[in-house]
């Protein structure tokens, strides 16, 4: 009787180690696929066989010298690994398999620089390979099924446009649910992109790239919108944020007052996203006077938010751009042991509150508690540097956003200010994430997540210093 010989396994696991990554610290399997020679990896995080998280988020990557190594943008790849490798950081679990010998959608590196040119002369991606004699598509999947079980994964949720690749893990027995991949196209790749999906069935193309989806309380799956302001989205009807733009010695304008602009127009992009996805915007009057800001959303789409213009003693001029166009409601609040103005236009409406004690201005809990009593419930305090810093010192903010710009102003009007601590140990440290603005870095920080010892203190009026507008 002649015993029966099992098959040599499709790929053989030959190192484990770890790979810190600007997202995370990923764990990185190494194997050997043992029918073409390559070398695979899984970069790997959290229990990936833990069958009672569900199914892990898992990204099958083609390898794509030019796009993820060098930074081409003639493909979209590059931008579809980082992005898979944020969505994984940000939920904690899940893989990226990254697939050697795909090149290309397999024709090979020097094939696929060969189709560039013919593409060049006016071919799309698909014309370009079947006039080399290659195939539109000659990836096959079982190595990577192969990684997944041997790390104990018998479904995934896997981050694809392409439905060919849920389709191939299917016939290898996977059990795959998917959801779009979407990143931001270019110039060099829009064709690309559309040619993927008008002619081999990838997910519809988005020009807004989740934005709309945002405007609607909805996180889009993917994306660098997503990213960056999924979390704010799905905080719900309740969430209040602060936003200052500082140079990189701390100032938010000259000492002359002078704050345009301190940060970059990619920083100014993303204050009219705030912008459009809060129901409310909080100003100090001495931005008004220095500024004479509009405070509406103009760089992207979306709604204007109602504006607050925080003025106890009813010193705006009644010229300012905020009191006198009717671009967007407008809340004038005012002292209440003041005569009431008379609101100088339509669109504005006068709220009487309470001042604190030693006439400070308005305490922020009993701002935001008016806001929400008439359905405001998602606010941006917006500035100056003291009305952020007191409602920072309030305990009120869910999060702080702080874009630095690579500008020293040497003197000027200075941002966060509020008591602070003998020791550093007593610091405030909370949870922090940080992204690029062109050349200015935004940190966002996580007030409502686990935070050591605050400082708190007493700041100066509120109402006395310009923010960037």
């Amino acid at each position: 009787m002649i015993a029966e010989i099992n098959p040599t396994p499709r790929v053989t696991h030959v190192a484990t180690t770890r790979i810190p990554t600007r997202h995370a610290d990923f764990v990185a399997h190494a194997y050997r696929d043992e029918l073409t020679g390559d070398d695979h990896m899984v970069l790997a995080l959290g229990d990936l066989a833990d069958t009672g998280a569900g199914p892990p988020l898992v990204r099958l990557h083609s390898e794509c010298l030019t796009g993820d190594a060098l930074g081409s943008r003639r493909c979209d790849c590059g931008d579809q690994l980082d992005a898979a490798q944020a969505l994984i950081a940000a939920e904690g679990r899940g893989a990226v398999v990254y697939l050697r010998g795909h090149e290309g959608r397999g024709i090979g590196l020097s094939d696929k620089l060969r189709a560039y040119a013919l593409q060049d002369g006016g071919l799309d991606t698909l014309e370009a390979n079947l006039a080399l004699g290659l195939p539109v598509d000659a990836r096959e999947y079982s190595a990577a099924v192969a990684m997944l079980e041997d790390l104990g994964v018998s479904a995934i949720r896997l981050l694809s446009s392409n439905p060919a690749k849920e389709a191939g893990l299917r016939a290898l027995g996977m059990e795959v649910s998917r959801t779009g991949l979407r990143v931001q196209a270019h110039a060099d790749n829009i064709g690309y992109i559309r040619t993927k999906h008008e002619r081999m069935g990838h997910d519809s193309v988005t020009t807004d790239h989740g934005w709309s989806e945002l405007l609607a309380g909805r996180v889009p799956v993917a994306g660098e919108l997503a990213i960056r302001y999924g979390p704010l989205v799905a905080a719900g009807p309740r969430l209040v944020l602060a936003q200052l733009g500082q140079s990189l010695d701390g100032f938010i304008a000259s000492r002359t007052g002078d704050a345009c602009f301190v940060t970059g127009a990619a920083d100014r992009t993303h204050l009219h996203c705030l912008r459009a996805l809060v129901d409310a915007v909080v100003i100090g009057v001495g931005t008004v006077v220095a500024d004479d800001c509009r405070l509406t959303v103009r760089a992207v789409a979306g709604p204007n938010p109602v504006r607050v213009v925080l003025d106890p003693h009813a010193r705006a001029s009644r010229d300012a751009h905020v009191l006198s166009v009717e671009d967007a409601p407008t809340l004038w609040v005012v002292a209440d042991d003041r005569p009431p103005p008379t609101a100088p236009a339509p669109h504005v409406d006068v709220l009487r509150l309470p001042v604190t004690e030693h006439d400070r201005g308005f305490a922020p809990k009993q701002v935001l508690a008016a806001l929400a009593a008439r359905g405001l419930g998602r606010v941006l305090v917006e500035g100056g540097g003291v009305t952020v810093s007191q409602f920072l010192e309030a305990g009120v903010l869910d999060r702080l956003l702080v874009t630095t710009a690579p500008l020293l102003v040497g003197d000027g009007v200075p941002g966060l200010r509020f008591e602070g601590r003998d020791r550093l140990a007593d610091a405030l440290r909370v949870p922090s994430r940080r992204f690029l603005l062109d050349d200015d870095v935004c940190v966002e920080l996580d007030l409502a997540g686990p935070v050591s010892p605050a400082a708190a203190g007493t700041a100066q009026s509120e109402y006395d210093e310009p923010g960037q507008h």
